[in-house]
């Protein structure tokens, strides 16, 4: 079967699921969560239906990695834990290469996409539109984890410290970036009284990659990126280091959340989550590629304690999670 059909059959059986679970949402708690959700433990997350029959038990399960740089390297990359995920849970596992951040929340908001991991940025959107019920993150050996966000330029830009941006042009990734856009919106407001459209003009890349090669390039003159991403990019030499010049490095924020969509059956969210926390690092396509980061292993985390500092920035910056 093509992916293509195989994602139309998964999403005509959640349709017919999701179509099934409004009425039962009606008089629920649900926060900031859409109307199709409840929320009834507080915890931020869409809880998974009550009603059998409103849960979901696909014989093949599609997996999305968030957007950043090169799909085909993270397909490669997340083969042999998709290849423990099949053992774990009895079902074929694809590997489903989206293209932006709201294409893949759109993939799980429609029903074909079932585990993920969104970028810090998206999760809040994912969770509030999508059902996305994250539980961990990436961490090194030692338990540190996060990325910070950085503003680079190239050396001869004439921008030597933010500031200096006033009246040039800056790369964002795309407005549902924390790092690429909402991170550097704030405190560029906040902390410099610069704001886009007015002191400098915003132009979007649509990835950290594009950003980060843009800069190296001298296609920009400053972008604001993560630099976990950038780190990744110099170990596989794709820049060099003496290419870009950070001249701003924010605190650390969680970095990619993994999770399921809130809907497929309690049984089969636990098998995911435990596959996660099982899954033996030691010689694999996933130490290979994100060892260049620091990362070694799969941590526990909560949505509503590690996500609260993208949720302030989300504030500040007045951002809704309303769905269209």
């Amino acid at each position: 079967m093509t992916l293509s059909k195989l994602l139309s059959t998964v999403a005509a059986t959640a349709a017919f699921a999701l179509m099934a679970m409004p009425a039962a949402a009606q008089d629920c708690p649900r926060g900031d969560l859409d109307e199709r959700f409840c929320d009834a433990d507080g915890d931020l997350i869409a809880d998974i239906p009550t009603d059998p029959a409103d849960q979901l038990d696909p014989d093949e399960l599609i997996f999305a990695y968030t957007p950043v740089e090169d799909p085909a390297v993270y397909k490669t990359a997340w083969s042999d834990f998709l290849t423990h995920l099949e053992e774990k849970t009895g079902k074929k596992v694809v590997f489903f290469p989206v293209q932006s951040n709201a294409a893949q929340i759109e993939a799980m908001r429609s029903g074909r996409l079932h585990i993920a991991g969104f970028n810090t940025g998206s999760n809040p959107l994912a969770v509030n539109c999508a059902g996305f019920r994250p539980f961990t993150i990436m961490a090194g050996l030692d338990g540190s984890f996060g990325y910070e966000m950085e503003i680079i330029t190239y050396p001869g830009s004439g921008i030597e410290k933010v500031e200096d941006i006033k009246g040039k042009q800056m790369a964002f990734t795309s407005e549902t970036s924390n790092s690429g856009f909402k991170a550097p919106s704030a405190i560029l407001k906040a902390d410099f009284g610069m704001e886009a459209g007015t002191d400098f003009e915003p132009v979007f890349s649509g990835k950290h990659d594009n950003s980060i090669l843009g800069v190296a390039n001298k296609d920009y003159p400053a972008a604001s990126i993560a630099n976990s991403v950038m780190h990744r990019m110099i170990e596989r030499e794709v820049i060099t280091p003496d290419q870009v010049v950070s001249i701003y490095k924010s605190q650390t924020f969680p970095t990619t959340g993994f999770g399921v969509v809130y809907n497929l059956k309690p049984e089969l969210q636990e098998q995911i989550r435990q596959a996660f926390f099982d899954f033996d690092w030691e010689g694999t396509t996933l130490q290979t590629e994100f060892e260049k980061s620091g990362e070694g292993q799969f941590l526990e985390m909560n949505y509503k304690d590690f996500w609260e500092v993208i949720r302030k920035i989300d504030t500040a910056n007045g951002v809704s999670y309303a769905c269209e």
